[in-house]
């Protein structure tokens, strides 16, 4: 047997101020031909797990092109055809192959193209015909599409918000197509529209509920697999939205869809996480009786396609005189530059963030001793995989450690300060710009977690949020009472 695997992805933030180009791949994650380093990026980790178990089997393997994107706005257009068609190219070198899987994420829009991996999955059917097994693995902040469900023979998609299951998934993924392959199973799969837009991290409960008994439901009766597309409420597309995906052998799984949908519905108020001004955040950070205090800054999220350099929470600090801190990571390239020519130890004066528009509030000029500099910085990500950095420093502002980094990048583990010389573990506050992926890394040092919000990038109250596609009604934009009466 033959099989052959891609990745190619971003989550796209269709209003960010920042453009996804070439280099953006390019410095992000991108190898060819299974070379994928000691730092794997994590959606290398289902490449890894495919290879893996498809040599296990005898298997020949053919690794295409695997590259992500950390996130940003949509994708030019021209960059996107370039990686599409080289895939294809690889594929249809390939053939004959026996099967297909790809890791994609589910939410990457180019300038011309709604859905980048419904427009790929197409093509690569159109190039292996009907009856090829066609698996895809996809980010649960996907947008799952009908035509990409038609298309695929199998979508499993991350259950976990933070992200940790990803080799997990893939497992699942591959021993489903291996037994489409193997003519043991015959896939099916049913999706039912929740007709919701929300973020539901799943180490809170009653999510995290929610989602042991849909793992409960696996294996049995026929059902191979379930996953909760949650789709990402910063994508304007025609089909944003939570959605829910049964995979049976040969069986109708609509019917726990629908059950399993409404069910979600029933605890949409609950499910997102708690979401506090600003100021409420610190003011409860300040009342807490012990630290570390971590607090999300969610609104300046470089993993949801924020710039990453807003200045709104570390201006609040130096104000208040909360001081006991560490901040991070801080995109600002030309901060790490001048931080390296002025050298470890020396103080400098220099303006930091506030670079990419009123969502980065104004830069700070500050008076800054260079702590620690590090050259090519990677920190721990998700499920064993890697998160590049790029040259980074240490600085030390009136009090507060911050933390710049010149690949933006979102924060997810301690080590994006331990690596340079600054131990949370240490502080009383901590603010990591993150939505919630922090929670893998930071919840084994803080007392208490928060989530702080801001005038940045991605803005939480979602009827705030300038939509033109998303399809209507939808909750919360709309009152949705009458058409949940299915």
């Amino acid at each position: 047997m033959r099989v052959f695997t891609a990745s190619l992805g971003t989550e796209t933030n269709t209003f960010s101020p920042l453009p996804s180009g070439q280099a953006l791949f390019e410095t992000t994650y991108m190898v060819r031909g299974g070379a994928y380093g000691e730092n794997p990026d994590l959606f290398a980790l289902p490449m890894i797990v495919f290879r893996d178990q498809a040599r296990a089997l005898g298997w020949e393997v053919v690794e295409s092109l695997c590259t992500f994107a950390v996130p940003a706005g949509p994708t030019t257009q021209s960059v996107y055809e370039a990686y599409r068609d080289e895939i294809l190219d690889d594929l249809r070198r390939a053939l004959p192959v026996d099967a297909v899987l790809l890791s994609l994420h589910g939410a990457m829009v180019a300038e011309e193209t709604e859905s980048c991996e419904t427009d790929l999955v197409r093509r690569v059917r159109e190039v292996v015909g009907p009856t090829i097994p066609l698996g895809v693995e996809l980010d649960l902040h996907c947008h799952l599409t009908p035509a990409l469900v038609a298309l695929a023979d199998a979508i499993v998609i991350f259950k976990e918000y933070p992200h940790v299951d990803a080799a997990d998934r893939a497992s699942e993924l591959f021993d489903i197509i291996a037994g489409q392959v193997e003519g043991r199973l015959k896939p099916r799969m049913d999706v039912f529209d929740c007709r919701m837009i929300g973020l539901y991290p799943t180490v809170m409960e009653p999510f995290a509920g929610f989602l042991r008994e849909v793992q409960a439901m696996e294996g049995h009766d026929g059902v191979l697999s379930i996953s909760i597309a949650h789709g990402f409420p910063w994508g304007d597309v025609s089909e944003l939205g939570t959605k829910v995906l049964v995979v049976s052998d040969d069986a109708d799984g609509s019917a726990l869809a629908g059950l399993l949908g409404r069910r979600l519905r029933e605890l949409r108020d609950r499910i997102e996480p708690p979401w506090l001004p600003l100021d409420e955040a610190l003011d409860r950070a300040v009342r807490a009786p012990v630290g570390p205090i971590v607090i999300g800054d969610v609104a300046d999220n470089a993993g949801g396609g924020a710039p990453s350099d807003a200045t709104f929470v570390l201006r609040r600090l130096l104000e208040r005189g909360m001081t006991d801190a560490a901040v991070g990571c801080f995109w600002d390239p030309e901060a790490v530059r001048l931080a390296q020519e002025a050298g470890e130890g020396a103080t400098l004066r220099l303006r930091l963030g506030g670079k990419l528009g009123p969502t980065s509030g104004d830069p700070l000029d500050v008076v800054a001793t260079v702590r620690q500099l590090g050259t090519d910085v990677y920190q721990h990500y998700l499920g064993g995989s890697r998160a590049r950095m790029g040259d980074s420093a240490a600085l030390s502002v009136e009090g507060i450690d911050v933390i710049v980094n010149a690949v933006r990048c979102q924060t997810f583990s301690p080590d994006a300060f331990t690596n340079l010389g600054v131990d949370p573990a240490e502080r009383r506050y901590v603010v990591v710009k993150s939505m919630n992926h922090f929670r893998a890394g930071f919840d084994g040092i803080a007392s208490a977690s928060l989530y702080a919000t801001s005038p940045g990038a991605m803005n939480v109250d979602y009827p705030g949020i300038p939509y033109r596609r998303v399809r209507r009604p939808i909750f919360p934009l709309d009152d949705c009472a009458a058409t949940w009466r299915d």
